[in-house]
């Protein structure tokens, strides 16, 4: 059976935290040869490389990233231990780290996160927002629990991961009550030459929508284009021509932007993932995002 050497783990983790050997031997009170002989040795029982040399400094590698952030919780929870111990209260809340990916609408991901946030164990939640590609390599190192994607991982990207599919939504077109007015009548014919503001050519449901389009022959005025869904529909608000979002969030969306709903386009659809590095979810925090989005924001 292989042991885990827990000091080296401790030099390891402080080494880590200070950036060099010698502010790690500050804290520890030893010795800089003591300590890179300890750091070596940790090396070579893992098999693995955890520092590079970073100017005077040293950083951790990507192996080492992990093997860090595993440190830290069994350091993390040494504490706790000792303070159960002595009666004193931890109020340790359970780290969920989630990467959204850019273009997922602001509404949809805070519906989706909220039911983590209501778990009877205190839970502490980080929110990443960056590409579908930046996310997916956080999640192979570990960095983050889950990504919440509009677009499932393909195996064109290389990178072992599991899509979950949450659920589906039909889009909707909104507008200010005034251009509501004037498009809901005959729609959707209306939108042939209707000021029309699209999301970036990222998105799937720009694509969706593109195609959409072409097969019902309308060719709409675009007056401008967002990656960032909130951005959107604050051009919306003001007036500045009809937008699409997801038809399930119409009440939050009319309530919020102060729009109304124009038509429903019942064959352009979104999908949204919650993508994780293990096949079968565990997490408590993703069960419940995964149980509420099936059971309650996407029932048909």
């Amino acid at each position: 059976m292989d042991w885990l050497n827990y000091h080296h783990m401790l030099y390891f983790w402080t080494v880590a935290r200070e950036g060099t050997i010698a502010r790690a031997g500050e804290k520890l009170h030893l010795g800089q040869p003591a300590i890179s002989t300890q750091l070596r040795q940790l090396e070579s029982s893992l098999g693995v490389k955890l520092f590079q040399k970073a100017g005077r400094n040293l950083e951790l590698t990507e192996t080492g990233r992990l093997v860090y952030r595993y440190a830290d919780e069994i350091f993390s929870l040494g504490r706790e231990l000792l303070d159960t111990l002595k009666g004193r209260p931890t109020g340790k809340a359970i780290r969920f780290v989630v990467g959204i990916v850019d273009v997922v609408p602001k509404l949809i991901a805070k519906r989706l996160l909220e039911p983590a946030l209501q778990l009877p164990d205190p839970l502490r939640l980080i929110c990443y927002e960056d590409s579908l590609e930046k996310l997916l390599s956080e999640l192979a190192l570990h960095n983050v629990d889950l990504v919440l994607s509009d677009t499932p991982v393909t195996g064109a990207m290389k990178v072992r991961a599991f899509n979950h599919l949450l659920g589906e939504t039909t889009i909707a077109v909104f507008g200010t009550k005034e251009l509501a007015r004037k498009y809901r009548r005959d729609f959707p014919k209306s939108l042939d030459g209707a000021p029309f503001l699209l999301q970036g050519r990222a998105t799937a449901v720009r694509r969706s929508l593109e195609t959409w389009f072409d097969s019902q022959d309308l060719h709409p005025a675009i007056r401008a284009e967002f990656d960032d869904s909130a951005l959107l529909k604050v051009f919306g608000q003001a007036g500045e021509g009809l937008f699409a979002a997801p038809f399930v969030m119409k009440d939050e969306i009319c309530r919020q932007h102060e729009v109304d709903l124009v038509g429903e386009i019942p064959s352009v659809r979104e999908h949204f993932y919650a993508i994780s590095a293990e096949r079968r979810i565990k997490h408590p925090a993703v069960l419940a995002i995964s149980s509420t989005a099936r059971n309650d924001l996407f029932v048909k």
